[in-house]
């Protein structure tokens, strides 16, 4: 069940907002866990559809520390996603292991399901052996999803929300942002796809298990929509090719 009914979802608008009080979600994206974006960007419509308009997203960095408390303010965070500039890495493209996630933390610290029409992959391992942690955004649209060009998206005119407002970082893929000036000039991203956070809007993922080749075909030949697709994400986490358990415990702790 999700933290809230999907009607929820809609955050309160803001009243009187000015740059300094504008913040926006920004998340390069690419292929992912064997997938091309376009497929990633059809997988995610099928579950958007499933969760009336809810729809997980994964992303490698943990959230900004000021998250949770906007997350508890309900304040209106949209989330702008643009085509990262450059080819894809090998190991984004063709992973030794890719795994499904399985539970989350939520904004109050408390370890939950995913709800049952979210599919949240990603690469199994990292450099330093089997991957324990990975991050997604809470997302909500009322459109279908699909990729868009020809609005541009400027980041010099942000910086980064908290902290020292550093501007944003060359290797940032994801990122929380305050609108410091109005749009400078050119810039070489656009809003490719959009939506809004919500509920807990930025989580950390926990309880990952392994995909098997048959189970990656599937989900790449999948044409399933409503409960159709609800029955094939819980299919998909019953994998018994679990990632040490050694490892899942110490996900749970950090």
């Amino acid at each position: 069940m999700l933290e809230r009914s999907a009607a929820s979802f809609r955050m309160r608008p803001e009243m009187g907002t000015s740059h300094a009080d504008e913040y926006v979600c920004w998340s390069r994206m690419q292929a992912e866990a064997g997938q091309q974006l376009e497929a990633i960007i059809e997988r995610k419509e099928r579950e958007r559809q499933a969760g009336n308009g809810v729809f997980f997203w994964g992303v490698g960095n943990a959230p900004s520390v000021l998250i949770n408390a906007l997350a508890r303010m309900e304040r209106a965070i949209p989330v702008v996603f643009s085509k990262m500039k450059g080819r894809p890495k090998a190991v984004d493209l063709e992973p030794g292991r890719t795994v499904v996630w399985r539970q989350y933390i939520d904004v109050h610290g408390n370890e939950r399901p995913l709800p049952a029409h979210a599919l949240v992959t990603s690469r199994g391992d990292s450099g330093l052996g089997p991957k324990t942690r990975h991050f997604a955004l809470i997302c909500f649209s009322v459109s279908p999803l699909a990729l868009s060009a020809g609005t541009a998206f400027d980041p010099n005119s942000y910086r980064n929300a908290g902290g020292t407002g550093a501007p944003v970082g060359a290797s940032q893929v994801t990122a929380l942002l305050r609108r410091t000036a109005a749009t400078m000039g050119d810039t070489p991203y656009e809003i490719n796809l959009h939506a809004s956070l919500v509920g807990s809007c930025w989580v950390r993922l926990t309880d990952p298990v392994e995909l098997s080749t048959a189970e990656l075909r599937e989900i790449a030949v999948a044409t399933s929509s409503g409960n159709d697709w609800i029955d094939l994400v819980t299919r998909l986490r019953k994998g018994d090719a679990a990632l040490d358990s050694s490892d899942n415990a110490k996900s749970r702790l950090f």
